[in-house]
């Protein structure tokens, strides 16, 4: 596993928007409604940000606060990073576009 997928991997890391975007809470509820989101690492060495495909099956989408950015949203589905296949989980809190997020080793298949 590299260096960088094992250190995600133990416990939860910051995460929050990219700073700058305006109005960061649609951008996020577009990507969700697209299934495809990006989760920016900012505990890393100069930012690692994490694409993928929303898996909306584990996944906890926001209910029925959705118009307000409410609610607690988990976003969940495998990626590869540096080559080691990972489920990346996310918490962002959508008042704060601020949350944790960790990795966790997923075997292939």
């Amino acid at each position: 596993m590299s260096e960088l997928a094992h250190r995600l991997s133990r416990g939860d890391h910051g995460i929050t928007d990219r700073p700058g975007r305006d109005n960061a809470w649609t951008g996020l509820r577009a990507a969700i409604e697209r299934e495809y989101v990006h989760v920016p690492f900012t505990e890393t060495r100069g930012g690692t940000e994490a694409g993928f495909r929303l898996d909306p099956a584990p996944s906890g989408l926001p209910g029925e606060s959705w118009e307000e950015g409410e609610g607690p949203i988990r976003l969940e589905d495998r990626l590869s990073l540096v080559g080691v296949t990972v489920r990346c989980v996310a918490d962002p809190d959508p008042r704060k576009m601020a949350g944790a997020g960790l990795l966790e080793p997923s075997p292939v298949g």
